[in-house]
Order: structure tokens, then C-alpha cells, then sequence
């Protein structure tokens, strides 16, 4: 093996142990009884979805899985066009 091999399988670890922890740190859609019987409770109708750390969570979730995304494509070109 050749030692962009260890480099590329290395990030992808780190990177995917990061992206378990946050997506683990992220509070569920109904939580408890009370999200169950009453439904979910919006900060005044939504006004702070983009102030809250959930939301936070959430936009960098999406910003790891799409880096995620393209490292893992760049090491499928590097071992596909690299002899």
C-alpha cells in the first residue's frame, strides 16, 4: 500500500467518527411524552430555528457529510487514476 492509502483512510476515520458524535449530540425530532402528545414546541411559532443549537448542529452535519462526500470521491479518483 502506498501512503496516500493511510492518508485518505485515516481522514475518513477521523472524519467519520466526527460526524457520529454530532449527528449523536442532535436532539430528536418529539422528545419525550410531551412531543408525543402535544407535538413538537417551536420557539414562537419558529422564529428562533436559526438561533438554536440543534439548527446549528444540523447546518454542520450537512457541511461534514458534504465534505465527507467529496474526500471520499477524490481518494475513488486518486485510487482509480494513480498506479
Amino acid at each position: 500500500m502506498l501512503w496516500y492509502h493511510y492518508v485518505f483512510g485515516s481522514i475518513l476515520i477521523v472524519a467519520s467518527i466526527i460526524i457520529t458524535i454530532v449527528v449523536l449530540m442532535q436532539e430528536g425530532r418529539n422528545q419525550n411524552l410531551s412531543g408525543v402528545i402535544g407535538g413538537p414546541s417551536d420557539n414562537y411559532g419558529g422564529k428562533a430555528k436559526g438561533r438554536t443549537v440543534d439548527s446549528k448542529l444540523e447546518k454542520l452535519t450537512k457541511w461534514l457529510i458534504a465534505v465527507f462526500f467529496v474526500i471520499v470521491l477524490a481518494a475513488f479518483l486518486v485510487f482509480l487514476f494513480v498506479v
